[in-house]
């Protein structure tokens, strides 16, 4: 059974004060939480006090980009290896900002997807489509092209203890989010596309949904059978909205 997980990305967003006080925040409202697991993604500088801010809480540390290399002559990057060493367990990769503003290819995040791996960190990949594409009826073609780059290369198996959030590039940051069951399509086709290789890693990958998530609409995307949570923006800098989302992960898991 697939345990639901809801990440937080703060983006460019924090400072020390912001990181202790949202950190205290959301260990108050998550003291206990059965049935969700919850991740917290901060800049890169606050990932140390940001682990020591979780410690004994079931908030779990996670970051926002990682290098292909693992160590060597590449200034102002940051390695799988020194992740793990400050205690980060999910890495997101393949957002869309950074495939945009910083061109990052397919080819690009293949190789982060494998250096993660290699790793023992938990890759959180991401992938979704454009307006553009969205209206040219390209979904499931984009979403298609970008896991099969991680498909093509490593194989089915490498999605084994993974994690996949579709998010409708449309959607993020935007106050559009896709309806419960435009995302439930497109996670369905996600999940059944890597089934075609391997059914049982299909079955056990946890798809998220990214896209202007809020206290607001989480409960009825949850309700859909192959969303398993969330990586959640604006909504993850505010302690109680946060709580809300991963309180209607939880919620929605038990229900079932």
């Amino acid at each position: 059974m697939r345990h639901p997980l809801v990440m937080g990305n703060w983006k460019l967003n924090g400072s020390k004060q912001m990181t202790a006080e949202l950190i205290s925040g959301l260990r108050e409202t998550l003291s206990s939480v059965d049935g969700c697991d919850v991740v917290i993604a901060p800049p890169f500088l606050y990932l140390d006090q940001a682990k020591n801010a979780v410690f004994g809480s079931p908030i779990a540390l996670g970051a926002q980009n990682v290098d292909v290399n693992l160590s060597g002559a590449f200034t102002g990057e940051t390695s799988a290896e020194m992740l793990k060493d400050i205690g980060a367990k999910y890495i997101i990769i393949g957002h869309s900002e950074r495939r945009t503003y910083h061109q990052e290819s397919d080819d690009l995040i293949a190789k982060k997807f494998a250096v993660l791996k290699d790793t023992g960190l938990i890759p959180v990949l991401c992938i979704g489509e454009t307006d553009a594409e969205n209206e040219a009826g390209k979904t499931e073609e984009v979403c298609a092209r970008q896991i099969d780059a991680i498909l093509n290369t490593l194989g089915a198996d490498a999605f084994k203890g993974a994690v996949i959030a579709y998010e409708p590039v449309w959607a993020i940051g935007t106050g559009k989010s896709a309806t419960p069951a435009q995302a439930q399509a497109v996670h369905h086709f996600i999940r059944q596309h890597i089934a075609a290789k391997d059914a049982a890693i299909a079955e056990q990958v946890i798809i998220q949904y990214g896209g202007s998530v809020n206290d607001k609409n989480a409960a009825e995307l949850f309700t859909q059978p192959d969303i398993d949570g969330a990586l959640v923006g604006g909504a993850s800098l505010k302690a109680d909205a946060f709580a809300v989302i991963v309180n209607a992960a939880a919620a929605a898991k038990n229900a079932h």
